[in-house]
């Protein structure tokens, strides 16, 4: 991929990435708060306002190096919101909260496709750009949903899964996830992450496009 074109896809890819990243998180705050947590409003993270969500590795350094690579696979992360359980009174109220971000991310995925069918009846001048980022827009939501639901914490399927299991399997699990980071991104440089989400990302794309 020469410079032109990391930079076109850096332009044409930047506002979807904010948006779902921050609508992630937004959407994990807003669950929570509508369960009693008022932590994330608290902290000023139900704020579509992108400054308080950029982390600068996951929302700027790793989408583009991904970019710069022409890795097929895109994604980013923002700053996790803050959430404490303990004002959370409601049974499995940290699994909604944990299936918040990635139902968020399917439903963006989803606006985006069918908006993506009306867009040729604008000018083109119009609807060139808009149609790539809506296009970038549903490959980097299905992404972000697809890739938290890998079961391995911190991302939001480790969570969804502690919440599913026995007390013993849910210790265990636990007590994985300081390394989860470690793990995601061996994962991801050893090019085992592409191998394991692509196929899945692949199919929903072509349902939401075809």
């Amino acid at each position: 991929m020469n410079l032109y074109h990391i930079l076109q896809t850096i332009v044409v890819s930047a506002i979807p990435i904010l948006i779902a990243v921050i609508s992630h998180e937004v959407a994990h705050g807003y669950a929570a708060y509508k369960l009693g947590d008022p932590t994330a409003k608290l902290s000023g993270r139900l704020t579509f306002n992108p400054l308080p969500h950029i982390d600068p590795v996951g929302t700027i350094l790793i989408p583009v190096a991904l970019i710069f690579f022409g890795s097929p696979v895109l994604f980013g992360w923002a700053k996790p919101v803050p959430i404490n359980p303990s004002y959370l009174r409601r049974k499995n109220a940290l699994l909604i909260v944990s299936v918040a971000g990635v139902a968020m991310n399917l439903v963006l995925a989803v606006a985006s496709a069918l908006i993506l069918k009306f867009v040729g009846i604008l000018p083109l001048f119009l609807a060139a750009p808009l149609s790539s980022m809506l296009y970038y827009s549903i490959v980097i939501n299905v992404v972000l949903m697809v890739f938290n639901l890998i079961p391995i914490p911190p991302l939001d399927g480790g969570h969804i899964l502690e919440e599913l299991l026995p007390i013993e399997q849910k210790i265990t699990l636990m007590k994985i996830e300081p390394y989860g980071l470690i793990i995601i991104m061996v994962l991801l440089f050893s090019g085992a992450l592409n191998g394991i989400i692509s196929p899945i990302v692949y199919s929903i794309i072509q349902i939401l496009t075809g």
